[in-house]
């Protein structure tokens, strides 16, 4: 044989052999990163709501304080109980005050208000850092932390911060320079233990730090705990970014970030860590190979990357696979490894109302639940992020994951057990544009979409079986017709529309006839409007019949080979920011901390089929 070829030969098995035993993604979806949702396929059943909406102008309806940075949220489950931790600056990234804060949530459906649990800490005036001229004066420090939470061999809980140190707009909290890791324990009453230092960086100590070591607490499970802890090489993996670069407590010094880790069945560990970067160990993170490589195949810039077993034996990865920060999706593996698919978890982004340094469009920078760190009840798995590094967010992702429907819809809201009924929804949800099931008007339990929200909407969007020839058939009850919008569209695989009909805010119920609206009938405020509508994707015409009535045959707006899900959402749709789009936003919108006046839906019932 050819040298060459040998050679050749040889360097692909052994790159394939490679690939085999690390992540890998052997799948062929990718994202198109023109749409937000990257025109993927969304996962069934994911919910997602926003737990915190930032406001400068009205502080008391969100944090306290108005600060408008919020990002890197921690999850875990404890006492029953969601626990999602956040760090928070006034304006932008790293740009002092910054302080941590907590929300929690009995239900994952209903979130506290944030409470403040490591404040802004004053660093004492005189203080430099080697290598940079500034001097601090007057001035905080700033939170930076990859690791929130910790649950001990005890069942006790730790929340955990860092606090860094920033002279100026460019300085690096992260530089080992920083003053040290702070730790109290989450009691079961829902307060917090008092605020200790678990560990410091060089120069920093007992004497010249405002909080007590933890050490000098007479509270002796918990110095157990906090010692339990350091001697934990996976957690201790998790502070390489903020500690000193040669601190003997972690395992592995190098400048990777985000630090995220799962078991293998065979008891190997799996790192995963930004840029996709993963490496395993074979003796549970005491030791690592020098060297971490890109996940084959894997999608993944400056942002994070979140992998865990599964409540079915799988495992999952979820993370923006595109080289900006959207849309945020999700993979699965059989045995850890070899991921096969891509799904979507969050398509949107919601207007960036605050500008600041730093600050990213999209949903990102993901967490889920640690190894150790709760299991929830349902067997979900459940994932917190940023939207823009402004807002908080959770969702939920039922497990198993599908992006297939097995049966078309037959939901009469009130009909269906309580808590079940979106089961098969996907559902976006912010605080001011919440989808909930609630009482229509006449008592009866329906979808109901609020919007109250000049920048974003609620959206609920059922996925069905791929059809040609579609018949749905939903029951809407408009509370208003004077404010507000609702529009209904019918979608493909990648989500792209063929028919768009709206309720506007002047009364009118219309539909998108190419460059065009049509206008169909006037509505009603209060009024139920049973709609049964045919479509058929070859001739691309459909029909629409209302409370009995037929009122329409038009033609699709758009071509698609089949429809695969209904979307209702109470907006329009958004294709601001693009790949395009520059990279910082320096300005705020106007009234940014102000609401709407407020529009109510009512979906009584949905139901599909072919025909």
């Amino acid at each position: 044989m050819n040298r060459t070829i040998y050679i050749l030969l040889f360097t692909i098995i052994a790159f394939c052999a490679r690939a085999q035993d690390t992540v890998h993604y052997s799948g062929n979806t990718v994202v198109n990163v023109d749409y937000h949702h990257g025109q993927l396929s969304p996962a069934i059943g994911v919910h997602s709501m926003q737990i915190l909406r930032a406001n400068r102008e009205h502080p008391e309806l969100a944090d306290g304080f108005g600060f408008t940075y919020n990002h890197a949220p921690m999850l875990a489950y404890w006492n029953n109980t969601f626990y999602v931790e956040y760090l928070s600056d006034k304006v932008g990234e790293s740009v002092p005050p910054g302080q941590t804060l907590v929300v929690t949530s009995a239900d994952g459906q209903n979130w506290s208000k944030p409470k403040l649990v490591f404040p802004p800490y004053k660093i004492p005036d005189g203080t430099t850092k080697e290598g940079h001229p500034g001097v601090a004066n007057n001035l905080y420090s700033v939170m930076h932390q990859r690791m929130g939470f910790y649950t001990a061999k005890s069942k006790r809980l730790l929340v955990l911060g860092f606090y860094g140190i920033c002279l100026d707009g460019h300085d690096d909290p992260n530089d080992g320079q920083g003053i040290g890791r702070v730790v109290r324990e989450v009691l079961p009453n829902g307060k917090y233990g008092p605020i200790y230092f678990i560990h410091y960086n060089p120069k920093w100590n007992e004497k010249n730090t405002s909080y007590p070591f933890y050490k000098t607490s007479k509270d002796k499970g918990f110095v157990q705990t906090c010692d339990e802890l350091m001697a934990n090489p996976l957690m201790m993996m998790q502070w390489v970014e903020e500690t000193d670069k040669k601190d003997p407590l972690i395992p592995l010094h190098k400048d990777y970030k985000a630090f995220n880790f799962y078991h293998l069945p065979d008891g190997r560990v799996v790192g995963l860590w930004k840029y996709a970067l993963t490496a395993i160990s074979t003796d549970n993170g005491k030791t690592w190979p020098a060297n971490a490589a890109r996940a084959p195949r894997f999608v993944n810039s400056n942002a994070k990357i979140w992998g865990q077993h599964t409540s079915d034996g799988k495992y999952a990865t979820v993370y923006n696979p595109s080289e900006f920060r959207w849309p945020l999706a999700v993979s699965v593996s059989d045995d850890g490894l070899n991921y096969k698919n891509l799904l979507l978890v969050n398509g949107e982004i919601s207007a960036m109302r605050y500008g600041g340094a730093y600050k990213s469009y999209g949903p990102q920078y993901v967490r889920g639940i640690e190894e150790g760190n709760g299991t929830p009840p349902d067997g979900n798995l459940w994932v917190t992020y940023s939207m823009n590094k402004e807002d908080i967010w959770v969702s939920s992702i039922p497990v198993p994951l599908t992006e297939i429907a097995g049966a078309h819809a037959n939901e009469v809201f009130n009909e269906m057990p309580a808590g079940k009924e979106l089961a098969l929804w996907n559902t976006y949800s912010p605080q001011w544009a919440p989808v909930a099931i609630e009482k229509a008007p006449d008592g009866e339990k329906s979808l109901t979409l609020k919007d109250s929200d000049p920048f974003d909407y609620a959206k609920a969007e059922r996925v069905v079986p791929v059809s040609k020839k579609l018949m749905a058939d939903f029951t809407i009850i408009p509370r208003q017709n004077n404010t507000g919008m609702l529009d209904i569209e019918f979608q493909d695989e990648k989500g792209s529309a063929a028919i768009r009909l709206t309720l506007d805010s002047a009364g009118q119920f219309r539909t998108k006839a190419g460059y065009r609206d049509k206008n169909i009938m006037k509505y009603e405020a209060g009024k139920p409007y049973h709609i049964i509508l045919k479509l058929n994707t070859n001739t691309r015409f459909y029909t629409m019949n209302v409370n009995g009535k037929d009122v329409l045959t038009a033609l699709f707006f758009a071509p698609v080979l089949g429809v695969n899900r209904v979307v209702f959402r109470t907006g329009e749709v958004r294709r601001f920011p693009d790949t395009d789009t520059p990279t910082d936003q320096n300005y705020d919108l106007p009234k940014a901390g102000e609401s709407a006046r407020s529009a109510v839906y009512y979906i009584k019932s949905f139901k599909t089929g072919n025909y």
